[in-house]
């Protein structure tokens, strides 16, 4: 049984949803990075959601775009991403890791090489953000290869085609998108198509569902926890913080380390 699998049986049977925080991996330094993660999950994080650095990250918005640049001018390497990756694994067995990424730097390793390489990290799922599911076949054929997940995107507008693919090719959980355009920090709630794709992706036996995109306050976390998704995904939220404290270390652990127990608790 997956990692995935187990946390979601887990979960399940205490009645509780998943938080997932999202960071994108050297941001802003290697060490801090790695002293980040650990707190996210020493501070209730179910599973971790983390990107390697990319020039060009198409599906993120501001927020998520400075942490990229903050780790690439600090030095942060997809091999080093891979090394930090490890060491996570190293420390926490049972978590589930998944990688967001974009296809060029996965093309750049060759496609069955990266997966190799995230499987020899202990990476549970990769998602690659700008391939969609039609164009998908040779990176789920090199995930089934290393035994990870492969991971896609539900948008709003998603067809019964891409609701019935989605379940077919899909391992760990979906990603339900709950906007169209970039990620960011949201205000408002969104409910246009939410119960519709959630009631269409149970209907046709998708992994389980686990929402994001503006997710940022642990409201908006109860608010599509209780239409019936089992997680939810807050990532601008997190980088913000990392960004408001990027001068005191202490403060930036002490807050980010609250923010991920009130969105925690906010999924019981």
């Amino acid at each position: 049984m997956s990692r995935y699998q187990q946390l979601f049986n887990r979960l399940s049977a205490q009645n509780e949803g998943a938080f997932v925080p999202f960071v994108v991996l050297g941001d802003p330094t290697y060490e801090l990075s790695k002293q980040i993660l650990i707190t996210l999950i020493e501070s209730g994080a179910d599973a971790l959601e983390v990107s390697i650095p990319f020039s060009d990250p198409l599906a993120d918005g501001p927020e998520i775009q400075g942490a990229v640049l903050r780790a690439i001018g600090n030095g942060m390497s997809v091999e080093k991403s891979f090394t930090l990756l490890k060491e996570i694994r190293d420390l926490y067995p049972e978590v589930p890791i998944g990688l967001l990424m974009y296809a060029n730097l996965i093309h750049a390793a060759g496609i069955d090489q990266f997966y190799a390489k995230c499987a020899k990290a202990g990476v549970d799922s990769v998602l690659v953000a700008d391939v969609p599911l039609r164009e998908s076949a040779d990176f789920k054929k090199a995930a089934t290869a290393h035994n990870i997940a492969p991971i896609f995107i539900c948008p709003p507008d998603a067809t019964d085609e891409t609701f019935s693919g989605i379940a077919k090719e899909g391992e760990g959980y979906t990603y339900l998108v709950s906007r169209a355009g970039v990620t960011g920090v949201a205000q408002r709630l969104e409910n246009d198509s939410l119960e519709d794709n959630i009631a269409k992706l149970k209907a046709v036996g998708a992994p389980p569902i686990v929402q994001g995109f503006g997710i940022s306050s642990p409201e908006q976390a109860k608010h599509y926890l209780d239409h019936g998704v089992a997680g939810v995904i807050s990532g601008s939220a997190v980088t913000q913080i990392i960004r408001e404290n990027l001068t005191d270390e202490s403060a930036l652990l002490e807050k980010l380390g609250a923010f991920i127990q009130s969105m925690k608790a906010a999924t019981k």
